[in-house]
């Protein structure tokens, strides 16, 4: 099948990443179906971009993530699924960290992969090269300071695509995760800091070049876009000026 007749499913579409993301498949020959809870944002990108749809929905909420998987149905394939919904709330320490926010992080970031990957497994099966995609975070293979809730979220991203890898095993399935370390985009730091620009502003200060969601957008089309007997099971960016979660360049 040429990428022309391939279908992708982008979750988390309205902005940063998945934005991206959802750009650089369509110029690579998809049909994107874009989702995320704010509808006017992904409909404006699905205007941009050629063979596009937009889909408002909340990968938190299973009823709907299955209505949504009932009108795939209609599609003649769906190919590729990028779990890119996610985020962090708070940086509080394990001592004082609110356990709401735990759990919409638990929710959006594990259950949110969990439901979206069951509802479409069918379908991505049947299509014959089917391909997930888990946006997951260095955060998901290392720990830091202040970051226990959305640490302990993203290993949790981790483990499902690496037990599914081994669950699919004989399967026409690939499971990719995609493990972004520092991305400077518009909102992931700020929504963090609960909207404190300047907190979210000090993330990136005296670093000459963080990832920009473009980055990770590029690695995570080239790993999609690899022949089908070819998985590329880890994939961790970083920016240059980052050799761990913990370790940052920065000039000032």
């Amino acid at each position: 099948m040429t990428a022309e007749a391939r279908t992708a499913v982008v979750t988390g579409a309205s902005s940063g990443i998945g934005a991206a993301t959802a750009r650089a498949l369509a110029a690579a020959g998809y049909h994107v179906v874009l989702t995320a809870r704010r509808k006017d944002r992904i409909e404006a990108l699905a205007a941009e971009l050629p063979h596009a749809r937009a889909y408002a929905l909340d990968v938190t909420d299973r009823a709907a993530v299955d209505a949504f998987a009932a009108e795939l149905d209609r599609l003649p394939s769906v190919d590729v699924l990028v779990n890119n919904a996610g985020g962090a709330l708070g940086a509080e320490p394990v001592a004082t960290g609110d356990p709401a926010d735990w759990r919409a992080m638990y929710e959006v970031n594990v259950l949110g992969v969990l439901h979206m990957t069951q509802a479409l497994l069918p379908a991505l099966t049947a299509s014959g090269e089917g391909t997930v995609v888990v946006l997951s975070s260095t955060a998901g293979h290392g720990t830091y300071e202040g970051g226990g809730g959305y640490v302990a979220a993203k290993h949790g991203a981790h483990v499902i695509a690496e037990t599914l890898r081994l669950e699919l095993c004989g399967e026409p399935v690939r499971v990719i995760e995609v493990a972004p370390g520092m991305v400077k985009t518009d909102e992931f730091a700020t929504t963090r800091f609960r909207g404190d620009a300047g907190k979210a502003a000090k993330v990136y200060e005296g670093v000459e070049q963080p990832l920009s969601a473009e980055d990770v957008a590029d690695t995570v089309a080239w790993a999609i876009t690899r022949p089908a007997h070819v998985n590329i099971d880890l994939l961790v960016v970083r920016p240059r000026a980052q050799a761990s979660n913990t370790k940052v360049h920065r000039t000032s």
